[in-house]
């Protein structure tokens, strides 16, 4: 496989708008088991799926007695074909409906999923699909990379949905992400899918990508990551800090009021005022122990949250620019 950097595989998705990657089980199973208790009683939308093939549907589905749903439905954009990947031939899109093991064999039969056909293609923008987004409690399903922040502002701002969703892990830079995860209104979950399953008419190109034994295509991506606003446990637990402040140790930027904490590791467990650290913080944020108060990059604009002495946007130290990072301020 070519070893071209990771973050450069969802970044040509992006611009091709080749971003049709379908989840393994194993990391839907990985990270689903944190979450059990917000499905009970609940209806389960997958509104980017192809629901005959979807592995999001195979879970719920499987395990709709277990996780007590009311109902799941999951939609799919222009396939009626059930091939993994139609290559969206049929210009209307079609929904399946499901409301539990109805002969007590525990496996979901085909003659107790009910399947729509839809008037339009199926795009999660579309009237139809919007009308079967306000009916859902939960949604989860891996939606489209290029498409994510029309996704997330129609799932969060303007429906106000509760939801587990894949993204790019890059996603938390765009200036729309980044304010819903200050705002406490989004963050990230457990674990990161790493292997999907895409077309075969998918270019390779220089990105990781591989054919198995069996002829499936697959691409690896390190920077995938879950989205949430569904509480886990992980969201209340206290980063332990045991690194004492030392002003040698713990530089001020030139043009913030903070100090550069170059892993999350190093926090101190006594500074009060702002600190930088690592992207990878959000992994272990509590909201309860930590304020977000911004980020800074050198191509980012407008979100440190704090003004700069220079001018400048990003972390500099003696003049030279820093990688990325979040400002946050201990709240206890």
């Amino acid at each position: 496989m070519p070893s071209k950097p990771l973050n450069r595989s969802l970044g040509f998705a992006r611009v091709t708008k080749q971003d049709e990657f379908y989840t393994q089980l194993s990391d839907i199973e990985k990270e689903l088991r944190h979450y059990t208790e917000h499905f009970k009683g609940k209806t389960v939308l997958c509104n980017c799926d192809d629901p005959k093939v979807s592995n999001f549907f195979h879970y719920f589905s499987h395990n709709f007695e277990k996780l007590k749903l009311k109902k799941l439905v999951t939609t799919c954009y222009k396939n009626c074909d059930a091939d993994l990947f139609s290559q969206n031939a049929a210009e209307s899109g079609i929904y399946l409906e499901y409301y539990g093991d109805r002969n007590d064999n525990r496996v979901p039969d085909p003659g107790e999923i009910g399947i729509h056909k839809l008037k339009g293609d199926g795009d999660f923008r579309s009237e139809e699909c919007i009308s079967l987004l306000k009916q859902a409690d939960v949604v989860v399903t891996n939606p489209p990379f290029s498409l994510f922040r029309d996704y997330v502002n129609q799932l969060v701002v303007k429906y106000k949905k509760k939801f587990l969703i894949i993204g790019n892990h890059n996603a938390i830079t765009y200036r729309e992400i980044f304010t819903l995860i200050r705002e406490n209104k989004i963050w990230l979950g457990y674990t990161h899918p790493v292997n999907f399953i895409v077309p075969n008419h998918y270019e390779l190109r220089e990105i990781r990508s591989w054919r198995d034994e069996n002829g499936t295509n697959w691409r690896s991506f390190g920077n995938a990551c879950w989205f949430s606003n569904l509480d886990i446990a992980k969201r209340h637990e206290d980063l332990t800090a045991y690194k004492t402040y030392e002003r040698k140790l713990y530089p001020k930027y030139d043009n913030y009021n903070a100090i550069e904490v170059s892993k999350v590791a190093d926090i101190p467990e006594d500074y009060k005022g702002v600190m930088g650290v690592p992207i990878t913080f959000l992994e272990k944020h509590n909201p309860e122990q930590f304020e977000i108060v911004g980020l800074i990059a050198g191509n980012i604009r407008g979100l440190a949250g704090i003004p700069s002495a220079t001018g400048k946007d990003g972390p500099y130290l003696n003049g030279k620019l820093k990688y990325g990072r979040i400002l946050i301020r201990r709240r206890k």
